[in-house]
């Protein structure tokens, strides 16, 4: 009998095995960002990277990455050292949404970071501060959802900012109050997807929440097959990337992709190196996954990992 388990068992870890590696999409390691951080912003503009702010003592530095040569160079810091912030690009320039300051207090700056001419500009204030909230771009105006308000609760404001006429707008709240999400958008509608419940990632949620500027209405949609926050999230091909994450002490290097066409989740080819607050950005036909903790809590990396599906 011990002999007929011990093969039962070999095989069953052999079929697993078999399984991860037919898993679809492919990695690359690529030069490591100069600055090892976490809960980082990840945006790409004009074909490089811009990996913004970030805890602990990176909070201040902007870095750029270029994937034509494979390399990085220092840019023009932040104003001020900030993490947990919301980071999108419109009209060649980038904006920078609310955070945590380096003392920990939540904010609702916003800062527009011109790469031309390597300077950042200090714009109309967010109506709500907040932090660990996540943003998402639908017809040249930046959406910031949910986060953590000053009170360490969760807010679930949904509010709109015109970079064209610097103004804030307001529209139907996130009906899951959350924080450390994240936003893909698809065919003008965005999804929330994921995060936790006022801070706490032993309180990860699964829900995918879809909002549609055009009715400024929400409807909930398939749910996140693995549990987890301070993932990150790009949209590719019509679908919305979520990668890696923590959920109660817990690391992820799940890499799963929604489709809102059929409501459906897919599974790809995990993520060599399992992270929570990492950033995410598209370059051509490949995500970039950079930075991020590899341990739970206050860890840190310099990771620069492509995926293409």
């Amino acid at each position: 009998m011990a002999r007929l388990y011990f093969f039962g068992l070999v095989f069953v870890v052999s079929l697993s095995g078999i399984a991860q590696a037919q898993l679809p999409g492919k990695w690359q390691t690529r030069a490591a960002m100069p600055s090892a951080r976490t809960e980082v912003a990840a945006v790409a503009l004009g074909g490089k990277i811009f990996v913004i702010g970030g805890y602990w003592k990176g909070g201040q530095l902007v870095e750029e990455y270029d994937p034509a040569n494979d390399r990085w160079r220092a840019r023009a810091s932040l104003p001020r050292p900030l993490h947990h912030i919301g980071a999108a690009a419109v009209q060649g320039k980038i904006y920078v949404i609310g955070g945590y300051t380096s003392d920990g207090g939540v904010i609702n700056s916003v800062y527009e970071f011109d790469p031309g001419y390597d300077r950042w500009t200090t714009k109309k204030a967010m109506p709500t501060a907040r932090a660990a909230l996540a943003v998402g771009v639908i017809n040249g105006r930046i959406y910031a959802m949910g986060g953590l308000g000053s009170n360490g609760k969760n807010t679930p404001v949904n509010q709109a900012y015109d970079p064209a006429r610097d103004l804030w707008h307001k529209h139907a709240p996130i009906p899951t109050a959350r924080d450390h999400h994240v936003i893909g958008v698809v065919n003008g509608k965005l999804y929330a997807i994921g995060g936790r419940i006022n801070g706490r990632h032993d309180r990860s949620v699964t829900v995918n929440e879809e909002y549609d500027p055009a009715v400024d209405r929400w409807r909930q949609r398939a749910p996140l097959p693995t549990l987890r926050s301070g993932s990150a999230a790009a949209a590719l091909t019509g679908k919305v990337v979520v990668f890696g994450g923590e959920s109660n002490h817990a690391m992820h290097k799940d890499v799963e992709s929604f489709d809102p066409v059929n409501n459906k989740w897919q599974r790809w080819s995990s993520m060599p190196t399992a992270r929570h607050g990492l950033g995410a950005a598209v370059i051509g036909n490949s995500i970039y996954v950079i930075s991020g903790g590899p341990k739970p809590g206050a860890t840190f990396s310099s990771v620069n990992e492509v995926f293409t599906p």
